[in-house]
């Protein structure tokens, strides 16, 4: 499998060369790219992203077979494997509450660990819809998350200015320096709710997934609208988005609508600080047309800024950092802001507790449909502003 996931790696890497040929050529000839070359580029574009789909895919199947072999260690020789208590007892409180036989529940964040018989804890409930927030965008991904049992506000405190070191002479008395503190960060909880619904027949049938199936559900609901608030929240009944939070890097030339050059980006990137720019966590936030026009872009030395990942663990990079793609991101436009670079990391997600989901079978009573009710508390906010700077198009 990992030899198919080179081979990927390998044809994603051509394929980019491919491209950049095209353009290189149109470049040369001070022409733009013909209605046959953008065709031929597009097609290529399309191909580096269904690569990198499958390179993801494979990985993740290969990390699901690698926890199943693990799991069945020691029962080789049993007709049918051992099934963890903890697996049993979720699917089936799940399929409980379908069944009304309990009314709700909250479902808490659980930490994948090993026991010491080597067979690695279930993935809960929770952690599938995180997963699969996650896919939907970068925010539960890229951020440093806070899970606190209580709604009560949460201070996080963020430096404006560090301690310094003086050179001391011997025996002399050692100098004062303290930290300035800016303003506490307050981070509260709003709540994110949805209502999903099932036929009756489905929590009937034994053989239906009802965990899997509510946990896609409120995976993809929660995820578009926790992932937009914590991208570009207003911060008053709502989470303060990373975007709205952030500082003003560069701003774009009148002359091009809001789009971006390559020196607007190497200029973004020296705009954040060197703290910021060195810590772990940092790289680029976007959303997909941003992506396809940072792929054309090349520096004074005509070098690319782009360059495609080449195995499955990596991130496509832009100027040396990787890039994570959020649709919730603005296009490039006047006055928008469409790209944000910095530590990422430096941006705080608090979750109270876990996932709430309540039952009702009065709700659509008429279609006999069971209705579930799916709410999440979540707040955010990025504590080191200097971290994270923004590109936005000029305005008209």
């Amino acid at each position: 499998m990992s030899d198919y996931i080179r081979q990927q790696a390998e044809a994603r890497a051509k394929a980019w060369e491919e491209a950049k040929a095209l353009l290189d050529t149109a470049a040369a000839e001070k022409r733009d790219l013909s209605a046959e070359e953008n065709q031929s580029y597009d097609r290529i574009m399309v191909d580096l992203d269904q690569r990198a789909a499958t390179m993801e895919t494979i990985k993740a199947q290969a990390e699901r077979e690698e926890r199943a072999a693990e799991a069945m260690k020691g029962f080789e020789a049993q007709a049918r494997p051992e099934v963890s208590v903890a697996a049993i007892d979720e699917s089936e409180l799940i399929r409980s509450l379908a069944r009304g036989e309990i009314r709700s529940h909250s479902f808490e964040k659980r930490d994948v660990l090993k026991s010491s018989t080597g067979a690695p804890v279930p993935t809960s409930f929770y952690d599938q819809v995180i997963m699969l927030a996650r896919n939907v965008g970068p925010m539960l991904e890229t951020s440093t998350i806070i899970n606190t049992a209580g709604g009560e506000n949460l201070q996080i405190p963020s430096l404006s200015a560090y301690s310094t070191g003086t050179v001391t002479a011997e025996a002399a008395a050692i100098g004062e320096s303290d930290p300035t503190f800016n303003a506490f960060k307050t981070l509260g909880a709003f709540k994110y709710s949805f209502l999903t619904q099932i036929s009756r027949e489905m929590v009937e049938d034994a053989g239906v997934d009802i965990l899997g199936f509510l946990a896609a559900q409120t995976g993809n609901a929660l995820g578009y609208d926790v992932n937009t608030a914590l991208t570009t929240g207003t911060g008053t009944v709502q989470p303060t988005g990373i975007v709205t939070a952030a500082g003003s890097g560069v701003t774009g030339s009148t002359a091009v609508s809001g789009a971006f050059t390559a020196d607007n980006l190497i200029n973004l990137v020296y705009s954040v600080d060197t703290a910021g720019r060195r810590m772990a966590g940092t790289g680029w936030q976007m959303n997909a047309t941003s992506i396809a026009a940072v792929r054309k872009l090349k520096d004074t030395a005509g070098q690319y800024l782009f360059s495609p990942s080449l195995s499955a663990d990596a991130r496509d990079l832009l100027l040396g950092y990787p890039i994570y793609e959020n649709p919730s991101m603005a296009s490039p436009a006047t006055s928008a802001k469409s790209v944000i670079f910095g530590n990422l990391s430096s941006y705080f997600v608090r979750t109270v507790g876990g996932l709430r989901l309540d039952r009702s079978d009065d709700y659509a009573f008429q279609n006999d449909l069971i209705t579930f009710r799916a709410t999440m508390r979540v707040d955010g906010n990025l504590i080191q502003t200097s971290h994270v700077k923004y590109f936005a198009g000029a305005a008209s």
